[in-house]
C-alpha cells in the first residue's frame, strides 16, 4: 500500500497513508486511514467519509428509540438503503418496543454495500454524571456482539452521539474506540472494526484515542 504525501496545506497531517478499498464522495478527495493491530484483528479509523457507501459486511446507524429514522447519520442511511430498512425497523419496534440506550438490533441493509445496518441507540449529553459513558460503551459492545453473531467479519461505526446528542467529541471518541477495541479482542468472528468519521474535525479526536491504544500499523 503507497504512502502519499498529504496536500492540504490548512491542517497538519494525522497520517497519510491511502486505503484504496474505502470509497468516500466527502470534501476530502483522498481520505485517510490509520490502522491499528490488535493480535489478528485491526482497528480502522478512517475520513472524512460517508458510512453509507461502507463495503462492510455491516455498518452501524446511530438511531433514535424509535427506530424510525431521523436526521444525520440515522437519516443518510435510510435515504441510501431505502424502504427496505424501516420496514425492518418497524418490525422490530412491533416486536420488543422502543430501543433502549446502548443496546443494539440488526437489519438488512438494503440498497447498501453493506450485508446489515446495526442500530444502536446513544446517550444525550447531560454534563456526563447520567452513566452517558457506560452507555457508549454499550453501544459500541452490543454492536460489535450482534454482528459478531451473525458471524460477521468487519464492521463500521459513525461518531455515535457526537451530533444532535452533544455528546463532547474528544471524550466520545476515546469511549468509543476503547470500548470497541476491547470487544473486538474478544470477538469470535469479527476481524476489523471502522470508525468512518464525517469531517476532519471528528477524524482527528478518533485517530488520537487510537493512537494511545498502541503503535499504528505501517
Amino acid at each position: 500500500m503507497p504512502n502519499v504525501g498529504c496536500k492540504n496545506k490548512n491542517r497538519t497531517p494525522l497520517f497519510c497513508q491511502i486505503d484504496n478499498r474505502y470509497h468516500s464522495s466527502s470534501m476530502y478527495s483522498s481520505p485517510q486511514v490509520l490502522r491499528l493491530g490488535l493480535g489478528e484483528r485491526t482497528l480502522v479509523i478512517a475520513g472524512p467519509g460517508d458510512i453509507t457507501r461502507e463495503q462492510t459486511d455491516a455498518i452501524v446507524n446511530a438511531a433514535n428509540s424509535s427506530l424510525l429514522g431521523g436526521g444525520g447519520v440515522d437519516g443518510a442511511i435510510h435515504r441510501a438503503g431505502g424502504p427496505e430498512i424501516l420496514q425492518a425497523c418497524k418490525q422490530i419496534v412491533a416486536r420488543i418496543g422502543r430501543l433502549p440506550a446502548g443496546q443494539a438490533v440488526a437489519t438488512p441493509a438494503g440498497r447498501l454495500s453493506a450485508r446489515y445496518v446495526i442500530h444502536t441507540v446513544g446517550p444525550f449529553w447531560s454534563g456526563g454524571d447520567r452513566g452517558e459513558a457506560e452507555t457508549l460503551a454499550s453501544c459500541h459492545r452490543e454492536s460489535i456482539r450482534v454482528a459478531d453473531e451473525l458471524q460477521l467479519a468487519s464492521i463500521a461505526f459513525p461518531a455515535i452521539s457526537t451530533g444532535a446528542y452533544r455528546y463532547p467529541v474528544d471524550q466520545a471518541s476515546l469511549m468509543a474506540v476503547t470500548s470497541a477495541a476491547d470487544a473486538l479482542r474478544g470477538a469470535a468472528y469479527v476481524r476489523e472494526v471502522r470508525f468512518v468519521l464525517f469531517d476532519f474535525d471528528t477524524l482527528e479526536p478518533y485517530a488520537n484515542a487510537a493512537r494511545a491504544l498502541g503503535k499504528p500499523r505501517p
